[in-house]
């Protein structure tokens, strides 16, 4: 019997669990007729082609090479800053990108951030003192990895609520996988927006340099090479979204799976030294990713199907790490779980190039909550799941807590 994927069903947003495993058991390598695409949902398949280099992460030029003149103008700025994302490149771009960012933004350099994250976390549950409920999304998992990013770039605090609207309104048109032409129009004025807020900053590091990230790129120079100015806004966009969508969605739907799981929240807040390890746990169990897309440039063979050049392919992160070949219990949380790495952060020379920060993020918030609070429970029976393949989050997170 055909399987009908559909990742807008609301059910489906809730819970994708089960029409994953059914996907990964008949259909492996599934031609979506809604999606005009191939659904890959196993460990392995997924994990492979992170590695072929014959695959194309270039999924955004085709797109916009398609569009009629009227429509491309309409959406000038995202055209030009997106096709400038490094995410969407391929070598030799993409090894030339993050060759470049790479010699400021390093594991070095971003867990060095883990004390300001720390102050950062504190002074955020700090303005919730007095508070026996709240939605932990719009007051915590929000606000903190937008904040951090913006502190690596010396953007000032106050700048926040600008920041995040600007970004949210980015997600309709890269996170949405159905979008109107309002939204098209509010996430390219967005665009525009913060095109032109990074570009002053920009100048302003030119002429006086301070001691921030956003000065360093501004004066990185590798030879004769460096980033252009586009390139630079680019860059700046790019770690201010990618940066905290995808964190605020970890910390989120890690701390809702702790809520299912009470004897593993327990365990974590009665032993922080499981803390690494349970980070892990809570990346690979709810990830904050749901997809990524490959284009086929090769044609080959997988799983009795024919997959031509031109097709797209999604890779659907969470149905991997939950895949029952991988992993023993997958649907079930086990903080000192020991198996294979997730695929949360993709892998191969894609790797998400931020992990470290959003891994240590995570080390820091989840103590930080757990320890504030001797009680966390849903405030609601639902949540509400962004209608989205790219991005795995909730719209809100309202909770009852209990300090310590």
């Amino acid at each position: 019997m055909d399987i009908d994927y559909r990742p807008e069903d609301p059910a489906t947003l809730a819970n994708p669990y089960p029409l994953f495993a059914q996907l990964r058991d008949e259909d492996p390598c599934h031609w979506s007729p809604r999606l005009k695409s191939w659904v890959l949902t196993r460990y392995d398949d997924i994990k492979a082609v992170t590695q072929d280099g014959s695959m194309s992460s270039n999924r955004l030029q085709p797109y916009f090479a398609s569009l009629p003149g009227e429509e491309a103008r309409r959406i000038a700025d995202i055209v030009r800053y997106l096709s400038l994302w490094m995410v969407f490149k391929d070598p030799p771009e993409h090894t030339r990108l993050r060759r470049l960012t790479s010699r400021v933004l390093h594991v070095k350099s971003m867990q060095g951030m883990r004390p300001q994250i720390e102050a950062i976390a504190a002074w955020l549950l700090d303005g919730l003192r007095g508070k026996d409920e709240f939605d932990f999304i719009a007051e915590f998992a929000g606000p903190l990895p937008c904040l951090v990013i913006m502190a690596m770039l010396g953007v000032p605090r106050e700048d926040l609520g600008l920041m995040k609207r600007l970004s949210d309104d980015m997600a309709l048109f890269i996170g949405s996988s159905r979008v109107s032409p309002e939204k098209y129009d509010t996430a390219q004025a967005a665009t525009h927006a913060m095109a032109e807020y990074f570009r002053a900053q920009i100048e302003a590091r030119r002429a006086s340099p301070r001691a921030d990230m956003l000065s360093e790129l501004v004066h990185l120079r590798d030879g004769d090479d460096r980033l252009s100015e586009d390139e630079l806004v680019a860059t700046c966009i790019l770690l201010l979204f990618a940066g905290h969508e995808t964190t605020t969605n970890h910390i989120a739907n890690g701390l809702l799976s702790l809520m299912q799981f009470p004897g593993e929240m327990r365990k974590l807040r009665a032993d922080p030294s499981l803390t690494n390890a349970a980070v892990e746990e809570l990346l690979r169990h709810e990830g904050p990713s749901g997809a990524q897309v490959r284009i086929v440039q090769v044609e080959h063979e997988r799983h009795g199907k024919t997959l031509k050049p031109g097709d797209r392919l999604f890779m659907m992160l969470n149905a991997a790490n939950r895949d029952p070949r991988a992993y023993a219990d997958p649907d079930v949380l086990d903080i000192e779980r020991d198996g294979p790495a997730h695929l949360t952060f993709g892998y191969g020379a894609h790797i998400c190039l931020g992990f470290p920060l959003a891994r240590t993020e995570g080390q820091v918030a989840f103590p930080a909550v757990l320890q504030r609070y001797a009680e966390i429970e849903p405030a609601t029976e639902r949540q509400e799941w962004l209608n989205s393949l790219v991005f795995r989050g909730m719209t809100a997170l309202p909770v009852r807590v209990r300090p310590a």
